[in-house]
């Protein structure tokens, strides 16, 4: 039967028998007791309305008994850095199966691998369906906007582009609609507006991008991996 123990030592050890010498750290052990930290669990452990089943060494679910959380639905709250290091390749170290909300820096790390960054919807057509798209890639950090050219050939780009863009950066992809047309970019005023000329004099009937690189953002696109060594292995936090 599970018991407590060390209560007095301000060390809690829950389960069956002690941990063994061999399970420990020696780089994290905290006194004399045979566990490490301040509380020791053999799993599974269950907090909350969870699951029947036991799905990972901490099951954590919300609404259990006379007690519900602060924040209707939240089963976990964490005020401060959380770092997880997952061993599953294909999924990888943290898997979301809901709406997330971050404040603040949010680093990914499969971002910096060799796939695809891409996202899994429910397919709008096809019932039991899903639909798989990914983002486009390139060596910079682009913003757009696209529409039809008005009738005096005036594109007007949208207010925030003006602290927003390089405004050096911003290129325009004209494409004639019904007909072709000689069309071409007069000018770019002040990063503000886009004139758009019919070289034959005729009118303008045009689908148009403008594309630019936001100004806030600056990366090197091809660089040095500090995380490797000179022998081709990785620096770990334990070196």
């Amino acid at each position: 039967m599970a018991q407590l123990r060390d209560l007095d030592s301000g060390k809690i050890y829950i389960g069956p028998v002690e941990p063994e010498k061999k399970d420990q750290s020696d780089k994290t052990l905290n006194g004399d007791k045979p566990f490490d930290g301040t509380l020791a669990v053999t799993g599974p452990a269950f907090i909350g309305n969870h699951s029947k089943n036991a799905r990972g060494v901490l099951n954590v679910g919300t609404d259990l008994g006379d007690f519900s959380p602060g924040v209707s639905g939240r089963a976990v709250n964490i005020e401060g850095d959380v770092a997880i290091d997952g061993k599953t390749a294909q999924t990888g170290s943290a898997f979301v199966n809901s709406d997330a909300t971050v404040t603040g820096h949010l680093s990914c790390g499969s971002l910096s691998s060799g796939s695809p960054k891409s996202f899994d919807i429910p397919h709008p057509n096809l019932k039991g369906h899903r639909l798989k798209h990914a983002c486009v890639e390139g060596p910079e950090a682009a913003i757009y906007v696209r529409g039809k050219v008005s009738i005096d050939g005036i594109i007007e780009l949208p207010d925030y582009w003006q602290n927003f863009i390089d405004k050096e950066s911003i290129t325009v992809h004209l494409t004639p609609f019904g007909a072709y047309q000689e069309l071409f970019v007069e000018k770019i005023e002040y990063g503000k507006r886009v004139y758009v000329k019919n070289q034959a004099g005729g009118k303008i009937d045009a689908y148009y991008q403008v594309w630019a690189n936001r100004g806030d953002v600056s990366f090197e696109v091809e660089y040095v991996d500090q995380n490797v060594k000179e022998d081709g292995t990785w620096f770990t936090s334990d070196t």
